[in-house]
């Protein structure tokens, strides 16, 4: 039941992220033709692809902390024994899911303060609406790095 849970996230997230990102590129691309040939466009273009950046971000983020596949810096595991290297990578992985953690806290805390003030970020939508994954992200990353913590990903090196 878990693992199909766990797919069923894993196949939404990459569903949102296609859609958001064939999304943002079709209206990044009217509002150039728009502009261009006929001295338009959407008035919310603009906010609205600002907007698609950032779920983009967070989405490709969830789904590259699945595996812990996450661009890194690694210098000292280059010259660690194997033990070492093993014990390191738990460390970082924890102090990844701590600051995941407090990411999340606080950009609750964010959207929530856009809630209450009523911000509105374009049209009609909310601007809370637009930075809710942000906590949910971080969120579920937190999660994901506190499992890798405790089973670390085999790596074929």
């Amino acid at each position: 039941m878990i693992k199909k849970a766990t797919q069923a996230l894993q196949r939404l997230e990459e569903a949102l992220l296609v859609l958001l990102l064939t999304s943002m590129i079709g209206v990044a691309a009217a509002q150039v033709v728009l502009r261009n040939f006929f001295d338009g466009g959407f008035y919310w273009g603009d906010s609205a692809v600002r907007v698609a950046v950032l779920w983009v971000a967070m989405l490709g983020a969830m789904v590259a902390s699945r595996n812990d596949e996450h661009i890194r810096i690694d210098i000292a595991g280059r010259f660690l024994p194997e033990t070492f290297k093993r014990n390191l990578g738990r460390l970082v992985t924890l102090f990844t899911c701590v600051v995941l953690a407090i990411f999340a806290w606080f950009s609750f805390d964010f959207v929530r303060f856009e809630y209450e003030d009523g911000t509105i970020a374009f049209a009609t939508v909310p601007a809370w609406v637009c930075e809710a994954i942000m906590p949910i992200g971080a969120t579920l990353m937190s999660l994901r790095y506190a499992l890798l913590t405790i089973w670390p990903p085999v790596k074929n090196s």
